[in-house]
């Protein structure tokens, strides 16, 4: 078999990269800290409003994402690829007209983000299906894009803020996505059904696995999908909100000015997207329990560091803020990792779909959280006494619920 002119089993590893580059686009609401303080001035706006838009998005993201993993197979990766890219450019263009916080809160959090849960399963689904032999690898490899959009649109969207203007940044970033997106869209494709790499034969095991979990309704009774919910939902309550505000905290409460703090942004999106590579390796070498346990080791160490962190305090907040980004792109290759790992491979868009609702949940509390504590306090550093006891709950969540929890009579009931 054939696949960009050359064996399926070289040319498949070019659709790493294609997907990263996908997931690249989608990531630049990761740079969304870098909008919240012109959007601040120039809407007459407070910290909680700033974040709403970008609260939005993560939910109409998180919802999206599992209703496209049912069409997949319908309408085909390319098609979906393609409407979804534009649905997020014309998003972002729209966001760029002149208009109140309502009408961006719309366009970017509803429009924009209704594309980016159309498309992000997408490249996720594709490099699953084409290796089935290094799921955490090829996995961790693909969302490495996401987490690492930053490192590139932080500093583009600051540079052409200042040159520019915020709105004018929405419609030139809008343009440039949907065209990187509908050129990747025309050569995204599964394996046909029957394909798998040369001299690789799953164990036993792994068969009984695929054989457990071959819907929906099974994965829901399943006291390990409620596990890796709860413990997704924790990671990226944290890791979102530390997204969120991690560039006005710098400002406000570390003294940084704007042109820094948008830079330790880029710094950290290279800890977000090593996370992703480290944690898609770890969790596939030892398990998805430890992986979890590691993640909110790093988050628990992160929240407390800040709690003491002031003025001045750059290295206490470069580290703190490393290890969140760190461990929150940890939970991007952990949860669709393990869900490969625990339940069928065959069912894995659809189930990382349901999943991925945690992703959600997380944003919608996370974010909201950072934001009513900044108003009411006068500072975001309150907001770490909570992420470090769901930290705590995090780890003791993994202890003793994400792992394998069926016997053989439910494998027999399931088929």
């Amino acid at each position: 078999m054939q696949l960009f002119g050359m064996p399926a089993e070289k040319g498949r590893w070019l659709l790493i990269p294609l997907g990263a580059t996908v997931l690249l686009c989608l990531g630049t609401v990761y740079s969304w800290s870098i909008f919240r303080k012109p959007l601040e001035k120039l809407l007459n706006i407070n910290a909680t409003e700033s974040l709403l838009p970008f609260t939005i998005l993560l939910i109409m993201f998180a919802i999206l994402m599992p209703i496209t993993g049912f069409y997949i197979n319908r309408f085909g990766t390319r098609i979906i690829t393609a409407v979804g890219g534009a649905v997020m450019g014309l998003g972002y263009i729209l966001s760029g007209l002149n208009g109140n916080f309502q009408i961006l809160t719309f366009t970017y959090g509803v429009i924009a983000g209704v594309g980016v849960g159309i498309v992000y399963g997408v490249p996720l689904a594709v490099v699953a299906k084409w290796f089935p032999d290094k799921k955490g690898i090829a996995v961790g490899l693909s969302v490495i894009g996401f987490g690492l959009s930053p490192l590139i649109t932080a500093p583009l969207a600051k540079s052409l803020i200042d040159s520019y203007g915020v709105r004018q940044t929405f419609v030139i970033l809008g343009i440039a996505f949907t065209a990187i997106i509908l050129a990747i869209a025309t050569v995204l494709k599964t394996p046909p059904p029957d394909w798998k790499p040369a001299d690789w034969n799953p164990g036993l095991s792994a068969q009984g696995n695929t054989s457990f979990t071959n819907s929906a309704t099974i994965l829901l009774q399943t006291p390990a999908f409620y596990g890796l919910w709860l413990c997704y939902a924790i990671g990226s309550f944290s890791g979102l909100a530390a997204i969120g505000i991690s560039s006005p905290l710098a400002q406000e409460i570390i003294k940084l000015d704007a042109t820094t703090a948008a830079s330790t942004v880029s710094l950290f999106a290279i800890f977000n997207a090593f996370g992703r590579l480290f944690f898609g390796w770890f969790t596939d070498r030892f398990s998805p329990k430890m992986g979890a346990i590691f993640s909110f080791t790093l988050l628990l160490a992160a929240s407390l560091m800040m709690m003491s962190a002031r003025q001045g305090a750059i290295a206490t907040y470069l580290v703190a803020f490393s290890l969140f980004y760190f461990s929150f792109g940890g939970w991007l290759a952990i949860a669709p990792t393990t869900t490969l790992i625990l339940f069928s491979s065959a069912d894995y868009a659809k189930n990382y779909g349901i999943v991925f609702t945690a992703y959600g949940a997380g944003a919608l509390g996370g974010t909201l959280l950072a934001g009513r504590i900044r108003d009411i306090f006068g500072s975001y550093k309150v907001f770490f006494y909570p992420t470090t006891a769901l930290a705590i709950l995090g780890i003791v969540l993994a202890v003793f619920m994400l792992k394998r929890s069926f016997s053989p009579s439910t494998i027999s009931q399931a088929n």
